[in-house]
């Protein structure tokens, strides 16, 4: 049946797991591309391999137990879950193929001629092979723990994407096996003395060079390095007492889940796999044989070494402090005067991070109440809040804990945060708080006001490096009045109130989305100007793609920027030949969400933190604000342009579901992400400027008696 099959919505739709294949491609043409320098290549490389890690751990294994409890409905491509497996196994098969074909065909050969290279311990010289038979000596001898398997002793509970080694052994004539987990504590990788350039070896290829030490009484036939890929989505009893218990109880579930993948080598003798087999209770499908080596993600770590940064882009820097806060020292009496707006990573996260402290050290503020999805490892906003808390603020947090991936990190910060005195709520039952929203109570001169950071993205300064996304401050009361009105629902028992600006999931927001479609349907239908113009990670939700689909059929131009999934088929004849989807892949993870409504010629401008996806819409607490500033409307309409001009990381979706870049002939070569960094650059460059050359000012008696007065 093919993909875009659908019987049971009756319009084109792509199946989001295919879909989510295509894109995971889309980031591997960066690895191919030899005008990117060869680290950022093999980082994106390591990315494939992470996101695909993801991949099998929630939706593989989300297929594969649909399977299992006899689920036969089909999704809305028209698929059931047995039909979906075999296409996406292909996928999947072809993907790894070219992953590898990248690896060992273009990127190791490209490194050879930078002078770095991987060495079997065989291609050593005498040198190199003293050197690594020290370092096993002395380091991983003492780590390593050889666990045989035989009556006596199972088979060991491998821990999920460890790497391992499956050693047959031979002893008085018969056969029997061992397993050598490769230790994660140690660097996967390991320098050799040479003269000429970077040599490396494979921490997995000096243990098996040293195998004889491990196993002294026996005789080695083989030894194949294998990996094991395990469900790990976890399955949550909301209705526990306590949640964070029940979810530190899942967490640990998730290690020992059901292997959903079986990596080894294509070189593994038929007898260790099929031991492998019988042991972790496979099928043949779930076997993935690579040239090797297994587990791609180290090369990220590998590419960060500091004596390739110059085999890495240009660190694009971010300005700080940017220019919509340019002299603002007193950051309150900035966001007094007009909305502000910054955009990441082009402009420094610190001016949200100093934000929260200025907050966390004025005598003037009462309270705070901010929303944390994700946060860095040694996050400086949760050092802020602490910070609040022991100078007497009231500080709330809701620190969502069912986080996927990041449920341990946010356990630790909870913990943490109650320790310091803050108020914290773990979420809500049922639903995940998505949303990025901080509100800080204020007493100023003439009275109470609320100032508030409303973003797209995590309070993350971590990823704030790497993702794109933007962040909006204000204090107009509409504004802080909702903000108010949202925490009371996230922190009691209130209903969801009538929102003067906000948008809110999943009460409001799907709703909204569709009378703004429909608006759009019925200006076109009245020769009214009508467009639709949206920036989002995916684009999932059936209702969504069929109203889209609507508002194509009555003429109203809607151009998407779609980086990730995208289940809607662009220019199809009668159906959506006004739709044109761009996907931006590049340098920069793109995370911000944008969406725009024509209404009549009368432009209205939306961001927040929610997708076009059935689990943002109604099953998570998302926010979407208007941007009614005349200044920040310019500059999000510019943002927008600029992205629809990029010609450097952009494809198009074409009718046929295949993406293409875009055809540079004749046209000036545009990376809009390097546009933002230059123009942000600029910006700033332009102001400092201009303070330098102002005229120095004498100072007369008045200044003198302000300053004695003060």
């Amino acid at each position: 049946m093919s993909e875009k099959a659908n019987s049971k919505n009756k319009f084109p739709y792509i199946n989001r797991e295919l879909s989510w294949m295509d894109f995971n491609a889309r980031v591997l043409e960066e690895a191919f591309e030899r005008e990117n320098p060869i680290m950022e290549r093999i980082r994106f490389l390591a990315i494939t391999a992470s996101n695909l890690d993801e991949f099998f751990m929630v939706r593989v294994a989300g297929v594969k137990e649909q399977i299992r409890s006899n689920y036969h409905a089909v999704d809305p491509s028209g698929l059931t879950p047995d039909q979906l497996l075999p296409l996406l196994t292909e996928k999947i098969r072809a993907f790894n193929e070219k992953q590898y074909s990248c690896l060992l065909r273009s990127v190791f050969p490209a490194l050879r001629k930078k002078g770095v290279s991987f060495l079997q311990p065989d291609e050593m010289n005498a040198e190199q092979k003293k050197f690594i038979s020290d370092y096993f000596d002395k380091v991983l001898f003492p780590v390593l723990t050889p666990l045989a398997v035989d009556t006596s002793r199972p088979f060991p509970l491998l821990m999920n994407k460890s790497l391992n080694i499956a050693v047959r052994l031979n002893r008085e004539g018969e056969s029997y096996f061992a397993v050598v987990q490769v230790p994660s504590i140690l660097s996967r990788f390991l320098k050799v003395p040479s003269s000429t350039g970077n040599k490396f070896v494979l921490l997995e290829n000096v243990i098996i060079y040293k195998l004889d030490e491990l196993f002294e009484r026996s005789n080695i036939r083989t030894a194949c390095p294998f990996r094991i890929t395990r469900d790990a989505d976890l399955e949550i009893d909301e209705e526990s007492e306590d949640l964070m218990i029940e979810i530190q109880k899942s967490i640990k579930k998730r290690r020992r889940g059901k292997p959903v993948r079986l990596e080894i080598l294509q070189r593994c003798d038929p007898e260790t796999r099929e031991f492998l087999v019988e042991m972790l209770g496979i099928t043949a499908e779930e076997i993935y044989e690579v040239p090797g080596p297994l587990d791609l993600t180290f090369l990220s770590k590998f590419a960060s070494l500091p004596e390739f940064e110059p085999l890495c882009f240009q660190p694009l820097r971010p300005v700080y402090p940017p220019a919509d806060f340019w002299g603002c020292d007193d950051l309150f009496a900035a966001i007094r005067e007009r909305d502000r707006m910054v955009h990441h990573p082009y402009e420094s996260f610190e001016t949200v991070v100093q934000f929260v402290r200025q907050a966390a050290e004025d005598e003037n503020v009462l309270a705070i109440k901010q929303t944390l999805y994700r946060v860095s490892g040694h996050s400086p906003i949760i050092a802020a809040l602490i910070k609040a808390a022991e100078n007497g603020k009231q500080v709330t947090v809701l620190v969502e804990l069912k986080a996927r991936f990041d449920e341990e990190n946010n356990i630790i910060w909870a913990k943490k945060l109650e320790e310091a005195g803050c108020h914290v709520i773990y979420g809500l039952a049922g639903l995940k708080t998505h949303c990025k929203i901080l509100l800080v109570v204020r007493r100023d001169e003439d009275g109470i006001r609320r100032y508030l950071h409303m973003g797209t993205g995590n309070y993350n300064d971590s990823t704030a490096k790497v993702y794109t996304d933007i962040g909006v401050f204000t204090c107009k009361e509409p504004y802080g009045s909702d903000a108010s009105s949202l925490f009371n629902v996230l922190t009691g028992y209130s209903l969801p109130p009538e929102y003067n600006r906000f948008v809110v999931a999943p009460s409001g927001m799907r709703p909204f989305f569709e009378r703004m479609i429909q608006k759009e349907i019925e200006n076109a239908q009245h020769g009214l100007p009508a467009a639709i113009t949206a920036k989002v990670n995916s684009l999932v939700d059936p209702r969504m793609i069929e109203l889209l689909y609507k508002a194509s059929q009555a003429g109203v131009a809607i151009r998407l920027i779609v980086r990730g999934i995208c289940c809607l088929i662009p220019g199809l004849p009668g159906i959506s030949e006004n739709i044109e989807v761009h996907s931006i892949v590049g340098r920069q993870l793109e995370h911000s969400r944008i969406f725009m409504f024509e209404n009549g010629g009368n432009p209205k401008i939306y961001m927040g933190s929610a997708d076009w996806m059935q689990r943002n819409l109604d099953r998570r607490v998302e926010l979407v604000f208007p941007i009614e500033d005349e200044n920040l409307r310019k500059r999000t309409l510019s943002i927008l342009t600029l992205m629809f001009s990029d010609n450097i990381n952009t494809r198009v979706m074409k009718p046929d579901t295949s993406y293409s870049h875009i055809d540079k002939r004749g046209k000036a070569p545009c990376d809009c992400q390097l546009e933002f960094w230059r123009a942000a650059q600029k910006s700033v460059d332009e102001l400092a400027q201009s303070e330098e050359s102002k005229p120095f000012r004498p100072i007369r008696r008045a200044d003198l008696k302000e300053e004695t007065i003060s």
